[in-house]
């Protein structure tokens, strides 16, 4: 059944090869050329890495978090920010938990602009990817000039008086903000706001990428996904058959594949076990060193794909977890200074809200259909999505991760609770 489905997958594409080909060649032409980028971006974008490896394992330990969905770029950006409104320990404190200690923020500043700037760049990389970030001060603080400027010129950051005391009037124009930002994918940030008398740091997102080889619009159906082994969703799943780097990891159980998005310059990479279980096992085993072991490992082969089509929109708080990471002062009402922001010390760092809606579906560019009467794809890699998954979307340009984030709970209507 499931040859046959794949099969039936390569007659569709083959009656739009004629058409597709030539579009295949003019995006080939289309396709932008390529600049290198600052060695101050390039060193960002090594310490962002890390800084992804590092604070996904801490909100893994979590047992209250089932879906993560991190930007460790945009992540780096807000660290930049707590540095820029920070003097003495509480702006050291930031470098640290960014593994920025000896660079200067003249550094900091250009090579995180520029990194943020480089892999947000819709029209080179061919995703859409909207990115708002917003500084929110009780009612009584008077922003900088100075700063107001140097965060809106570095992080592209807004600044915003709300008054706290109206608590329902508050949420709803944050909330507001975050979905006019995101073109209504992110409807709520946060249901409440605990500590009224900090800042806010609120990053809101929409992250939709396209993939360099779409999917048939019409090779979709509902399918079954194991959140537990008594526990399936129904969830729409894409399926395609292509070639594609891929690795298992027969000592571990993991099947791991990576996927281009348009233009190459970044792809998705998912780390899967082969059955359904809990994700602490995987994450173990998940560092920045292993991952680069298993892309070493990859090898081009045929794979028949089927993916969740998912829709997800995540918020963290990630107020707690940089405090866990040696973000200890900025986060203390009595310890804090960020008296840069309004040139007195009375503000300290009360929510880090981090929310982002990420959207998977068939788009991409046209497939180049003639590799469909290839011998190697008649008996392709399966790799079968329906169960929990760690996934990754790496920039190949600079080297740093866009996402990283686990799907647990794709949102779907209950199908079976079995014992």
């Amino acid at each position: 059944m499931w040859m046959i489905r794949f099969l039936a997958l390569g007659l569709l594409f083959a009656v739009d090869a004629a058409v597709d080909k030539k579009a295949v060649e003019k995006a080939a032409k289309e396709a932008p050329v390529e600049k290198k980028i600052s060695k101050q971006a390039s060193t960002l974008a090594d310490r962002s890495a890390g800084l992804a490896f590092n604070l996904y394992h801490n909100m893994a330990k979590d047992k209250k978090v089932e879906n993560i969905l991190l930007s460790p770029v945009v992540v780096a950006s807000s660290l930049g920010l707590v540095n820029l409104a920070g003097k003495a320990s509480t702006a050291a404190q930031a470098k640290a938990v960014l593994s920025v200690d000896k660079l200067s923020d003249d550094h900091i500043n250009a090579g995180l602009s520029e990194l943020l700037n480089e892999v947000s760049n819709s029209t080179a990389r061919n995703v859409t990817w909207k990115i708002g970030n917003r500084l929110y001060g009780p009612s009584s603080i008077s922003f900088s000039d100075d700063f107001v400027k140097s965060s809106k010129k570095h992080y592209n950051y807004e600044h915003s008086k709300i008054n706290f005391r109206d608590k329902r009037s508050a949420l709803k124009s944050i909330n507001e903000w975050a979905a006019q930002t995101t073109d209504g994918k992110l409807p709520e940030v946060t249901s409440d706001v605990e500590k009224t008398d900090g800042a806010l740091i609120v990053n809101a997102m929409f992250f939709k990428p396209h993939w360099d080889e779409r999917f048939h619009h019409k090779m979709v159906d509902n399918r079954g996904f194991m959140v537990t082994r008594s526990f399936t969703v129904s969830v729409p799943m894409m399926h395609r058959t292509g070639l594609y780097n891929y690795y298992e990891d027969q000592t571990n159980s993991l099947q791991i594949l990576e996927m281009p998005l348009a233009h190459k310059f970044s792809s998705l990479i998912v780390i899967m076990p082969y059955h359904v279980e809990p994700l602490e096992r995987v994450e173990k085993l998940l560092t920045r060193e292993q991952l680069k072991t298993w892309i070493g490992k990859m090898e081009k082969k045929a794979v028949a794909v089927s993916l969740p089509k998912v829709s997800m929109e995540v918020s963290h708080d990630l107020q707690k977890h940089l405090g866990e990471l040696g973000l200890t002062e900025a986060i203390d009402k009595t310890k804090a200074d960020l008296s840069k922001i309004s040139g007195k010390k009375d503000l300290y760092l009360a929510n880090l809200y981090h929310a982002a809606a990420l959207e998977w579906d068939t788009e991409g560019n046209p497939f180049d259909a003639d590799i469909y009467g290839r011998e190697e794809l008649r008996s392709p890699k399966l790799f079968y999505a329906d169960h929990p998954y760690v996934f990754l979307i790496k920039d190949n340009k600079t080297d740093s991760i866009l996402f990283i984030g686990r799907l647990v709970r794709p949102k779907g209507d209950k199908m079976r609770d079995e014992l």
